[in-house]
């Protein structure tokens, strides 16, 4: 039998046993029981050990590529969140002998414990041997399930094993058996709760110490993003012994306790949202530049690259750079530290203008006004989260859409487009040794 297909009927039934005395319903690969991992990694946390260890952390920044580094990892903690993944990276380059990749991509601190460490993969070798290269810096690593960008159905990984229940189990058994350190990972859902609960069983029956469900298709992305299905989310939760995490709608501070009360999950995940506003865990309402500067000072002590940087500045700015275009060009072409400080000085004495303009004084932090669809209406230079276009007027019936938003001034949809376009700009701007990282990574 397929691990798919003796997961249901199993639930890996006796792995306190031993494989050959459970007959068919353990995997061949499950080449350990679990008494025997025990006793080969008696000081290694498992489950709710781990949770506790890491201090029961409830707010999560997730692992985002090119965007949970360091410097953003303690700007998040300074506001708030309490467990912190880093971006995902590739575990082939990652192990490679060169150390070029891993020398650029993971930086670690004392003050960013507790972190996990997340890797995309598809051959348990080249997983462990990544996973290796962290142990002692890193209170886990986690595998990756829900990338579901082009890139990850060329490479073969991310959510682009979700059809191949087999060789998720043989990544994640592998680092159970043979790691030093706890295996956690992040899922999506499938259409059919059941098949949502049959696969995170199998993968929590595989060893995974903690799940992240993020309650999306692999089909939502982009402007296709749509509601996260929390009812999926607590399903999973119901169904597995090990800590859950949740992610999907949340925009605000206060979606993350209504998440907790709709699902039951033992700590909530932002991603985007967290990239709009750092502060988002913390319940702050905050002016952007603030943001952008605690960012820059970070940055001045720990050695970030300039497209990451932009790409934050970018997003911080999302609301206001439509506003003041020429601004927008000239972090466009922000190259160095001092190039950063002086676009976010320049726009601070702008936006400070802005706000004390006759009617921006009006706005009220303790009575703010909702528009059509239950979007809080803050101005343009406060910490808010991306709302993006509805996508389908037919089943978009709710007047809270949670990152989908009609926007009825045309004029604010150009500005809008233009300044993803600006995004994606940017990310092509990274220097020829990313290009051919990118390229190899394609080809894997």
């Amino acid at each position: 039998m397929t691990v798919a297909e003796t997961t249901v009927a199993a639930d890996v039934c006796c792995l306190k046993d031993t494989p050959k005395d459970c007959g068919s319903d353990v995997p061949a690969h499950f080449t350990m029981t679990e008494d025997e991992i025990k006793a080969k990694f008696p000081n290694r946390l498992r489950s709710y050990d781990l949770f506790k260890k890491m201090g029961s952390p409830r707010h999560i920044v997730a692992p985002m590529v090119d965007q949970s580094e360091l410097a953003w990892r303690i700007l998040s903690k300074r506001y708030g969140a309490t467990l912190c993944y880093t971006p995902m990276f590739h575990a082939k380059m990652f192990s490679d002998d060169n150390p070029k990749y891993r020398n650029e991509q993971w930086q670690t601190s004392e003050e960013d414990r507790p972190v996990i460490v997340q890797f995309c993969a598809n051959d348990p070798e080249y997983l462990l041997k990544a996973a290796q290269l962290v142990v002692g810096q890193a209170d886990a690593v986690d595998l990756n399930l829900g990338c579901p960008q082009h890139i990850a159905r060329r490479g073969h990984y991310g959510s682009f094993l979700m059809e191949d229940w087999d060789l998720i189990s043989k990544l994640i058994r592998n680092l159970h058996e043979n790691l030093e350190i706890p295996v956690t990972a992040k899922i999506r859902v499938f259409p059919e709760v059941e098949k949502t609960v049959a696969y995170a069983k199998m993968v929590e029956a595989a060893g995974a110490q903690i799940i992240t469900v993020h309650g999306r298709l692999r089909e939502q992305k982009g402007h296709k993003t749509g509601l996260a299905d929390w009812d999926k989310i607590k399903a999973v939760k119901e169904a597995v012994k090990v800590p859950v995490f949740a992610n999907g709608n949340i925009l605000y501070f206060e979606d993350i306790q209504r998440c907790i009360d709709a699902t039951n999950v033992d700590g909530v995940m932002s991603a985007e949202t967290n990239l709009y506003n750092p502060a988002i865990f913390s319940g702050k309402v905050l002016p952007t530049w603030q943001m952008a500067q605690e960012y820059l000072e970070i940055c001045d002590e720990i050695v970030t690259k300039s497209s990451f940087i932009r790409a934050h500045l970018f997003k911080l700015f999302r609301y206001s750079l439509p506003i003041h275009t020429d601004l927008r060009q000239q972090l466009a072409n922000a190259k160095s530290m001092d190039d950063m400080h002086q676009f976010v000085k320049d726009i601070k004495a702008r936006l400070i203008e802005d706000s004390q303009k006759e009617d921006a004084r009006k706005f009220d932090l303790e009575n703010i006004e909702m528009d059509e669809f239950g979007y809080r209406k803050y101005p343009h230079w406060i910490c808010q989260p991306a709302l993006r276009f509805e996508h389908d007027k037919e089943h978009s019936k709710s007047k809270r859409l949670l990152n989908e938003a009609k926007v009825a001034d045309q004029n604010d949809k150009a500005s809008d487009l233009f300044l993803i376009k600006e995004e994606n700009k940017e990310r092509e701007r990274e220097d020829e040794d990313d290009c051919n990282k990118k390229q190899k990574l394609s080809q894997e």
